[in-house]
């Protein structure tokens, strides 16, 4: 178990993805995607989103861990992780019920 201090240090926010591409150099399919972040600006993620199209995901807004330490996976520098949920079909994104400000803090 974690304390509640714990969980308040994960620094969670919403961002948009705003590009989507194949990471050639992962060992699992997956895709580069850029997120906005707003005052944080643009990060990177390598994710394995391939049960997406890319033009299916461009414009979403999805939840984001921000403070995880950088590390490159393939050609890519993985800055955030991206959540979601496992199931048979392959990764679901979580995402908000409504617009909100990139960048927004999840509490």
């Amino acid at each position: 178990m974690i304390t509640l201090e714990q969980f308040d240090e994960v620094d969670m926010r919403v961002g948009t993805i705003t590009a989507v591409s194949l990471n050639k150099r992962a060992r699992k399919p997956a895709y580069k995607v850029t997120v906005d972040l707003g005052e944080l600006g643009s990060k990177t993620s390598s994710a394995q989103l391939t049960n997406y199209e890319p033009e299916e995901i461009i414009g979403k807004q999805v939840v984001c861990v921000c403070s995880f330490e950088p590390i490159r996976i393939g050609d890519v520098k993985s800055e955030i992780r991206i959540l979601g949920s496992d199931t048979e079909d392959g990764c679901i994104l979580l995402t908000s019920l409504g617009k909100v400000k990139d960048g927004s803090k999840i509490f």
